[in-house]
């Protein structure tokens, strides 16, 4: 058993959070160890871990911390310590400053390469003071980035999408409030890409793509991270693209969206009800398609992780710089929006169409190559986790390694 004492106080607030309310949180998702309050009470437990309330942690640090006994954390100076509870009040006393023989472990010691996240850097273990604040918020903010992800979501989002996270933290929004918001968009711009408003449906998408981003950075930075909610943001990003795809298609050959052209920019553009599609193929067999190339390229993804603990994009570089432009919905929504600048929202649907199907083609060729080598070698791991990858490719480990957008 487990008991936590936390030490000293941390009145500085990183987006809007004390020290205090950040560690409970974050103990709570590491599976909730009595906090005591009196030293008294540390009695009975088989462990203590001791965590200065001055300090802020990346949950991973603690996680790691939790995984191993008898040491101590350094940033530089002690920060907590996770011993049996009869070193305690040693690595009390080293907390405080004290000299003690407790075994330090510094933050570059832990696992650099982080599963869920696809990146690669130490976490994050720093004292917190007025004066670092504003750093610490920005180091926390770029921490709960993907490294490896589209490059909408890696290089367009990070700065205004800090902006959002800073908003909605002040106004005490919730994640899930966020993401409930983007559900209403979501549905609005199905609404509109099938009723042939290409403007406002375009509007809706992009506004709920940032509001994706927020949600999951706000609920990472304020550990607000929910079990509902990772179900209902996740559940929403898998299924809806293609179903935004088969409305706008519908729109194509729907003659009476001829006469929204009177509507100016919420209308569409061209003549839609004229639509013909390419390859011989009629709008059932493009829908065919676009559903075949989405769902065939996420059960490819599924497939992947029987070949190792890792998923497909982080296998290889060559698959994290594909992972920037393989057909989701952020690089699919760029698409649609080039087809109805030009004034070919057909143009638009076709490329989507296009380029779902190649993609897949492309992630299905990689899960052929990958089960190769696994049948020849052992389970797959990721580049990013073996420590030579920054040497071995430099371009790709500063490109993937982390978000940097993110921390600026």
């Amino acid at each position: 058993m487990i008991k936590v004492w936390l030490m000293g106080d941390g009145p500085v607030r990183l987006w809007g959070l004390d020290g205090r309310t950040r560690l409970q949180r974050q103990l709570k998702s590491l599976g909730n160890p009595e906090v005591v309050q009196e030293w008294s009470a540390l009695a009975g437990a088989d462990h203590v871990l001791l965590v200065r309330m001055d300090h802020v942690f990346e949950l991973r640090a603690l996680s790691s911390l939790l995984a191993q006994t008898g040491v101590l954390m350094a940033d530089g100076r002690p920060a907590a310590a996770h011993v049996p509870v009869a070193k305690a009040e040693a690595a009390r006393i080293q907390l405080e400053g004290g000299e003690a023989s407790i075994t330090r472990l510094s933050v570059e010691g832990l696992n650099a390469y982080a599963v869920e996240l696809r990146k690669a850097e130490p976490p994050l273990v720093a004292q917190v003071s007025a004066e670092n604040c504003d750093a610490l918020e920005s180091r926390l903010y770029g921490g709960s980035y993907k490294g490896v992800t589209d490059f909408v979501t890696k290089w367009w989002w990070p700065r205004p999408a800090r902006v959002g996270v800073k908003i909605a933290a002040s106004l005490g929004l919730t994640p899930n409030m966020v993401t409930l918001t983007g559900v209403t968009l979501m549905v609005i711009a199905s609404w509109a890409f099938f009723s042939g408003y290409y403007f406002l449906g375009l509007a809706c998408g992009w506004f709920m793509t940032f509001l994706d981003t927020v949600d999951g950075k706000l609920a990472r930075v304020t550990v607000q991270s929910s079990r509902m909610g990772h179900w209902l943001d996740h559940g929403m990003d898998i299924v809806h693209p293609p179903f935004w795809y088969w409305c706008w298609g519908l729109s194509l050959v729907n003659p009476a969206i001829n006469s929204l052209g009177s509507l100016g920019s919420l209308g569409s553009l061209g003549s839609p009800g004229n639509y013909v599609a390419p390859f011989g193929l009629d709008m059932n067999g493009m829908v065919v398609a676009v559903f075949a190339g989405y769902i065939g390229g996420r059960l490819v993804e599924a497939a992947f992780h029987a070949l190792g603990p890792i998923g497909l994009f982080a296998w290889r570089p060559f698959d994290a710089y594909f992972r920037l432009f393989t057909a989701r919905r952020n690089p699919c929504l760029v698409l649609l929006t080039l087809g109805w600048q030009v004034g070919s929202p057909a143009l638009g649907f076709e490329l989507v169409v296009g380029w779902s199907v190649l993609s897949t083609c492309i992630l299905l060729l990689r899960l052929f190559y990958a089960a190769g080598v696994r049948l020849t070698g052992g389970p797959l791991t990721s580049w990013l986790a073996d420590p030579s990858s920054k040497v071995r490719y430099p371009r790709a480990h500063a490109t993937f390694s982390a978000t940097r957008s993110a921390y600026n």
